[in-house]
Protein backbone atom coordinates (compact mmCIF):
# COMPACT_ATOMS: atom_id res chain seq x y z
CA UNK A 1 0.00 0.00 0.00
CA UNK A 2 1.35 3.29 -1.06
CA UNK A 3 -0.06 6.53 -0.25
CA UNK A 4 1.07 10.11 0.75
CA UNK A 5 2.46 9.29 4.44
CA UNK A 6 4.04 5.82 3.52
CA UNK A 7 5.71 6.93 0.00
CA UNK A 8 8.32 9.02 2.06
CA UNK A 9 8.63 7.56 5.30
CA UNK A 10 8.77 3.85 4.56
CA UNK A 11 10.47 3.25 0.87
CA UNK A 12 14.63 2.62 1.60
CA UNK A 13 14.93 4.81 -1.11
CA UNK A 14 14.09 7.78 1.23
CA UNK A 15 15.30 6.58 4.26
CA UNK A 16 18.16 8.77 4.28
CA UNK A 17 16.91 11.86 3.79
CA UNK A 18 13.73 10.92 5.55
CA UNK A 19 15.04 10.30 9.04
CA UNK A 20 18.83 11.25 8.34
CA UNK A 21 17.65 14.65 7.48
CA UNK A 22 14.47 14.51 9.57
CA UNK A 23 17.15 14.30 12.29
CA UNK A 24 19.31 17.27 11.18
CA UNK A 25 16.57 19.51 11.81
CA UNK A 26 15.56 18.61 15.04
CA UNK A 27 19.13 19.03 16.40
CA UNK A 28 18.96 22.62 14.15
CA UNK A 29 15.49 23.38 16.17
CA UNK A 30 16.89 22.33 19.42
CA UNK A 31 19.86 24.45 19.06
CA UNK A 32 17.70 27.36 18.57
CA UNK A 33 15.84 27.10 21.36
CA UNK A 34 18.91 27.01 23.44
CA UNK A 35 19.85 30.30 21.94
CA UNK A 36 16.12 31.50 23.04
CA UNK A 37 16.74 30.57 26.55
CA UNK A 38 19.62 32.73 26.64
CA UNK A 39 17.92 35.51 25.21
CA UNK A 40 15.68 35.39 27.98
CA UNK A 41 18.54 35.16 30.22
CA UNK A 42 20.07 38.38 28.47
CA UNK A 43 16.86 40.12 28.66
CA UNK A 44 17.18 39.96 32.91
CA UNK A 45 20.92 41.52 32.98
CA UNK A 46 19.63 44.34 30.26
CA UNK A 47 16.62 45.54 31.54
CA UNK A 48 17.97 45.53 35.36
CA UNK A 49 20.98 47.49 33.85
CA UNK A 50 18.76 50.09 32.42
CA UNK A 51 16.14 50.37 35.44
CA UNK A 52 19.20 50.68 37.85
CA UNK A 53 23.12 51.71 36.28
CA UNK A 54 25.63 51.43 38.12
CA UNK A 55 27.78 54.80 38.95
CA UNK A 56 30.89 53.54 37.63
CA UNK A 57 30.90 51.72 33.66
CA UNK A 58 27.54 51.77 33.18
CA UNK A 59 27.82 52.97 29.77
CA UNK A 60 30.57 50.16 29.33
CA UNK A 61 28.39 47.66 30.75
CA UNK A 62 25.48 48.86 28.42
CA UNK A 63 27.89 48.13 25.49
CA UNK A 64 28.78 45.09 26.53
CA UNK A 65 25.21 43.65 26.94
CA UNK A 66 24.72 44.87 23.18
CA UNK A 67 27.85 43.25 22.05
CA UNK A 68 26.60 39.90 23.67
CA UNK A 69 23.17 40.34 22.17
CA UNK A 70 24.81 40.53 18.93
CA UNK A 71 26.93 36.98 19.41
CA UNK A 72 23.55 35.46 20.12
CA UNK A 73 21.61 37.17 17.38
CA UNK A 74 23.90 36.00 14.41
CA UNK A 75 24.29 32.09 14.97
CA UNK A 76 20.51 32.70 15.54
CA UNK A 77 19.49 34.39 12.47
CA UNK A 78 21.88 32.08 10.64
CA UNK A 79 20.60 28.85 12.12
CA UNK A 80 16.85 29.54 10.97
CA UNK A 81 17.65 30.51 7.65
CA UNK A 82 19.45 27.37 7.39
CA UNK A 83 16.82 25.33 8.86
CA UNK A 84 14.32 27.00 6.45
CA UNK A 85 16.57 26.12 3.07
CA UNK A 86 17.29 22.35 4.10
CA UNK A 87 13.35 21.93 5.61
CA UNK A 88 12.36 23.32 1.67
CA UNK A 89 14.71 20.71 0.48
CA UNK A 90 13.65 17.69 2.81
CA UNK A 91 9.94 18.56 1.69
CA UNK A 92 10.38 18.66 -2.23
CA UNK A 93 12.10 15.05 -1.90
CA UNK A 94 9.25 14.40 0.19
CA UNK A 95 6.84 15.72 -2.85
CA UNK A 96 8.88 13.95 -5.41
CA UNK A 97 8.35 10.61 -3.39
CA UNK A 98 4.34 11.29 -3.42
CA UNK A 99 4.34 12.00 -7.35
CA UNK A 100 6.48 8.90 -8.53
CA UNK A 101 4.29 6.33 -6.29
CA UNK A 102 1.09 8.03 -7.82
CA UNK A 103 2.18 7.74 -11.14
CA UNK A 104 2.63 3.93 -12.06
CA UNK A 105 -1.14 3.45 -10.20
CA UNK A 106 -2.80 6.72 -12.37
CA UNK A 107 -1.31 5.29 -15.70
CA UNK A 108 -2.49 1.91 -14.73
CA UNK A 109 -6.07 2.98 -14.67
CA UNK A 110 -7.79 3.01 -18.13
CA UNK A 111 -10.77 5.48 -17.18
CA UNK A 112 -10.34 9.10 -16.62
CA UNK A 113 -9.36 10.02 -12.95
CA UNK A 114 -11.49 13.52 -12.29
CA UNK A 115 -8.77 16.65 -11.65
CA UNK A 116 -5.72 13.85 -11.41
CA UNK A 117 -3.42 16.67 -13.17
CA UNK A 118 -4.02 18.85 -10.04
CA UNK A 119 -3.78 16.11 -7.65
CA UNK A 120 -0.27 14.78 -8.88
CA UNK A 121 0.81 18.43 -9.58
CA UNK A 122 -0.71 21.01 -7.25
CA UNK A 123 -2.02 18.95 -4.43
CA UNK A 124 1.16 16.77 -3.65
CA UNK A 125 2.89 19.93 -4.02
CA UNK A 126 0.93 21.74 -1.16
CA UNK A 127 0.65 18.94 0.74
CA UNK A 128 4.54 18.55 1.32
CA UNK A 129 4.50 22.29 2.13
CA UNK A 130 1.51 22.71 4.15
CA UNK A 131 2.77 19.59 6.65
CA UNK A 132 6.25 21.12 6.34
CA UNK A 133 5.78 24.30 8.13
CA UNK A 134 2.74 22.64 10.93
CA UNK A 135 5.12 20.31 11.25
CA UNK A 136 7.98 22.56 12.18
CA UNK A 137 5.88 24.58 13.82
CA UNK A 138 5.17 21.95 16.23
CA UNK A 139 8.68 20.49 16.82
CA UNK A 140 9.81 24.21 17.75
CA UNK A 141 6.52 24.41 20.15
CA UNK A 142 7.64 21.21 21.45
CA UNK A 143 11.34 22.39 22.40
CA UNK A 144 10.02 25.85 23.97
CA UNK A 145 8.01 23.79 25.80
CA UNK A 146 10.48 21.44 27.42
CA UNK A 147 13.04 24.58 27.79
CA UNK A 148 10.89 27.91 29.11
CA UNK A 149 8.16 25.63 31.32
CA UNK A 150 11.11 25.24 34.09
CA UNK A 151 11.50 29.11 33.53
CA UNK A 152 8.36 30.32 33.94
CA UNK A 153 7.40 28.34 36.65
CA UNK A 154 10.36 29.79 38.52
CA UNK A 155 9.47 32.87 37.25
CA UNK A 156 5.73 32.72 38.82
CA UNK A 157 7.15 32.67 42.43
CA UNK A 158 7.85 36.51 41.49
CA UNK A 159 4.07 36.85 41.32
CA UNK A 160 1.93 39.01 43.76
CA UNK A 161 -1.17 39.84 41.44
CA UNK A 162 -4.70 39.17 43.27
CA UNK A 163 -5.44 35.51 43.75
CA UNK A 164 -2.15 34.50 42.06
CA UNK A 165 0.13 35.18 44.57
CA UNK A 166 -0.35 32.01 46.30
CA UNK A 167 -0.73 29.37 43.17
CA UNK A 168 2.50 27.52 42.07
CA UNK A 169 3.52 27.78 38.65
CA UNK A 170 0.51 30.73 38.44
CA UNK A 171 2.01 32.13 34.82
CA UNK A 172 2.06 28.82 33.12
CA UNK A 173 -1.10 28.16 34.32
CA UNK A 174 -2.57 31.16 33.12
CA UNK A 175 -0.53 30.74 29.58
CA UNK A 176 -2.54 27.57 29.55
CA UNK A 177 -5.93 27.76 30.30
CA UNK A 178 -6.44 30.71 28.15
CA UNK A 179 -4.85 29.35 24.77
CA UNK A 180 -6.97 26.20 25.49
CA UNK A 181 -10.20 28.41 25.61
CA UNK A 182 -8.62 30.60 22.53
CA UNK A 183 -8.32 27.49 20.48
CA UNK A 184 -11.64 26.14 21.64
CA UNK A 185 -13.49 29.20 20.80
CA UNK A 186 -11.77 29.26 17.07
CA UNK A 187 -12.59 25.45 16.73
CA UNK A 188 -16.35 26.78 16.73
CA UNK A 189 -15.37 30.03 14.83
CA UNK A 190 -14.11 28.39 12.02
CA UNK A 191 -15.54 24.94 11.98
CA UNK A 192 -16.79 25.68 8.61
CA UNK A 193 -13.76 26.87 7.00
CA UNK A 194 -12.62 22.78 5.81
CA UNK A 195 -15.37 22.26 3.83
CA UNK A 196 -15.79 25.46 2.24
CA UNK A 197 -11.84 24.67 1.19
CA UNK A 198 -12.53 21.87 -0.54
CA UNK A 199 -15.62 22.87 -2.22
CA UNK A 200 -13.08 26.21 -3.62
CA UNK A 201 -10.87 23.67 -5.00
CA UNK A 202 -13.45 21.31 -6.69
CA UNK A 203 -14.65 24.37 -8.45
CA UNK A 204 -11.17 25.86 -9.87
CA UNK A 205 -10.37 22.46 -10.58
CA UNK A 206 -13.46 22.21 -13.22
CA UNK A 207 -12.66 25.86 -14.13
CA UNK A 208 -8.66 24.91 -14.89
CA UNK A 209 -10.01 21.97 -16.99
CA UNK A 210 -12.01 23.63 -19.15
CA UNK A 211 -9.32 26.37 -19.81
CA UNK A 212 -6.74 23.16 -20.47
CA UNK A 213 -8.92 21.28 -22.83
CA UNK A 214 -9.57 24.83 -24.20
CA UNK A 215 -5.81 25.16 -25.56
CA UNK A 216 -6.03 22.04 -27.64
CA UNK A 217 -9.84 22.12 -29.07
CA UNK A 218 -11.49 26.05 -28.51
CA UNK A 219 -14.32 24.76 -30.94
CA UNK A 220 -15.48 22.74 -28.34
CA UNK A 221 -14.16 24.20 -24.68
CA UNK A 222 -13.86 26.73 -23.19
CA UNK A 223 -16.83 28.65 -25.01
CA UNK A 224 -18.01 32.12 -22.99
CA UNK A 225 -21.23 30.70 -21.69
CA UNK A 226 -19.46 27.13 -20.04
CA UNK A 227 -16.57 29.97 -18.60
CA UNK A 228 -19.11 32.10 -17.26
CA UNK A 229 -20.78 29.45 -15.52
CA UNK A 230 -17.68 28.27 -13.91
CA UNK A 231 -16.31 31.22 -13.00
CA UNK A 232 -19.66 32.08 -11.46
CA UNK A 233 -19.40 29.34 -9.31
CA UNK A 234 -16.06 30.04 -8.31
CA UNK A 235 -17.29 33.74 -7.65
CA UNK A 236 -20.02 31.98 -5.10
CA UNK A 237 -17.75 29.66 -3.05
CA UNK A 238 -14.62 32.59 -3.03
CA UNK A 239 -17.53 34.91 -1.07
CA UNK A 240 -18.80 32.53 1.03
CA UNK A 241 -14.97 31.55 2.24
CA UNK A 242 -13.89 35.21 2.62
CA UNK A 243 -16.89 35.89 4.70
CA UNK A 244 -16.15 32.98 6.31
CA UNK A 245 -12.39 33.76 6.80
CA UNK A 246 -13.78 37.33 7.69
CA UNK A 247 -15.12 36.81 10.95
CA UNK A 248 -12.51 34.03 12.56
CA UNK A 249 -9.62 36.92 11.36
CA UNK A 250 -11.34 39.13 13.25
CA UNK A 251 -11.54 36.77 16.21
CA UNK A 252 -7.92 35.52 15.98
CA UNK A 253 -6.34 39.48 15.87
CA UNK A 254 -8.81 40.15 18.75
CA UNK A 255 -7.34 36.83 20.70
CA UNK A 256 -3.64 37.13 19.78
CA UNK A 257 -3.13 41.73 20.67
CA UNK A 258 -5.67 40.70 24.35
CA UNK A 259 -2.56 37.78 25.04
CA UNK A 260 -0.33 40.18 24.44
CA UNK A 261 -1.25 42.54 27.86
CA UNK A 262 -1.61 39.55 29.67
CA UNK A 263 1.57 39.06 31.17
CA UNK A 264 2.00 42.78 32.06
CA UNK A 265 -1.20 42.81 34.02
CA UNK A 266 -0.49 39.62 35.92
CA UNK A 267 3.49 41.38 36.83
CA UNK A 268 2.78 44.87 36.84
CA UNK A 269 1.47 45.81 40.52
CA UNK A 270 5.06 44.02 41.53
CA UNK A 271 7.19 46.04 39.73
CA UNK A 272 5.85 49.25 41.02
CA UNK A 273 5.65 47.99 44.57
CA UNK A 274 9.32 47.19 44.55
CA UNK A 275 8.76 43.09 44.56
CA UNK A 276 10.87 42.45 42.29
CA UNK A 277 13.00 44.51 39.06
CA UNK A 278 12.40 44.91 35.68
CA UNK A 279 14.88 42.23 34.82
CA UNK A 280 12.47 39.59 36.43
CA UNK A 281 9.48 41.45 34.61
CA UNK A 282 10.78 41.66 31.44
CA UNK A 283 12.38 37.58 31.59
CA UNK A 284 8.38 36.61 32.83
CA UNK A 285 6.75 38.64 29.71
CA UNK A 286 9.47 36.89 27.56
CA UNK A 287 8.91 33.21 29.14
CA UNK A 288 5.75 33.96 28.90
CA UNK A 289 5.46 35.29 25.31
CA UNK A 290 7.31 31.90 24.19
CA UNK A 291 4.87 29.79 26.26
CA UNK A 292 1.96 31.29 24.95
CA UNK A 293 3.16 31.13 21.25
CA UNK A 294 4.01 27.21 21.85
CA UNK A 295 0.32 26.33 23.66
CA UNK A 296 -1.14 28.56 20.12
CA UNK A 297 1.09 26.68 17.63
CA UNK A 298 -2.82 25.32 16.18
CA UNK A 299 -4.49 28.66 16.72
CA UNK A 300 -1.65 30.36 14.97
CA UNK A 301 -1.83 27.80 12.01
CA UNK A 302 -5.39 27.18 12.03
CA UNK A 303 -5.52 28.30 8.16
CA UNK A 304 -2.88 25.93 7.23
CA UNK A 305 -4.59 23.16 9.37
CA UNK A 306 -7.82 23.67 7.27
CA UNK A 307 -6.08 23.62 3.71
CA UNK A 308 -4.50 20.81 5.13
CA UNK A 309 -7.48 18.43 5.65
CA UNK A 310 -9.02 19.76 2.63
CA UNK A 311 -6.03 18.46 0.18
CA UNK A 312 -5.62 15.55 2.35
CA UNK A 313 -9.62 14.48 1.23
CA UNK A 314 -8.74 15.23 -2.10
CA UNK A 315 -5.63 13.10 -2.07
CA UNK A 316 -7.27 10.47 -0.44
CA UNK A 317 -10.22 10.06 -2.92
CA UNK A 318 -7.07 10.25 -5.80
CA UNK A 319 -5.78 6.99 -4.06
CA UNK A 320 -9.28 5.25 -4.01
CA UNK A 321 -9.90 6.50 -7.43
CA UNK A 322 -6.59 4.84 -8.88
CA UNK A 323 -6.81 1.94 -6.91
CA UNK A 324 -3.78 2.28 -4.64
CA UNK A 325 -4.07 -0.40 -2.82
CA UNK A 326 -4.77 -3.08 -5.70
CA UNK A 327 -1.86 -4.75 -7.17
CA UNK A 328 -0.54 -2.86 -10.28
CA UNK A 329 -0.57 -4.71 -14.12
CA UNK A 330 2.65 -5.27 -15.85
CA UNK A 331 4.83 -1.61 -15.33
CA UNK A 332 5.32 0.10 -19.00
CA UNK A 333 8.75 1.31 -19.97
CA UNK A 334 7.54 5.04 -19.86
CA UNK A 335 6.69 4.67 -15.91
CA UNK A 336 10.12 3.24 -15.47
CA UNK A 337 12.56 5.93 -14.02
CA UNK A 338 16.05 6.46 -15.10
Amino acid sequence: KIDMWKSFFTDRKWMFWCYGGGSLILVLIVFQTWLSVQFNTWYGSFYDLLQKPPEKGGLEKFYERLTFFLYLAIPYVTTISFTNWFTRMWTFRWREAITFSYMPYWRNVDAKVEGASQRIQEDCRDFANIVENIGLDIVRALMTLIAFLPILWALSENVVAPYLENVSGSLVWVALIVSLGGLTISWFVGIKLPGLEYNNQKAEAAFRKELVYGEDDRIRYALATSILKLFTGIRFNYHRLFLHYGYFDLWSILYRQIFVIVPFIIMGPGLFTGAYTLGIMMRAVNAFGEIKDAFNVFLYNWVQINRLRSIHKRLSEFEKAIGFNKPLRKARKSDVRA
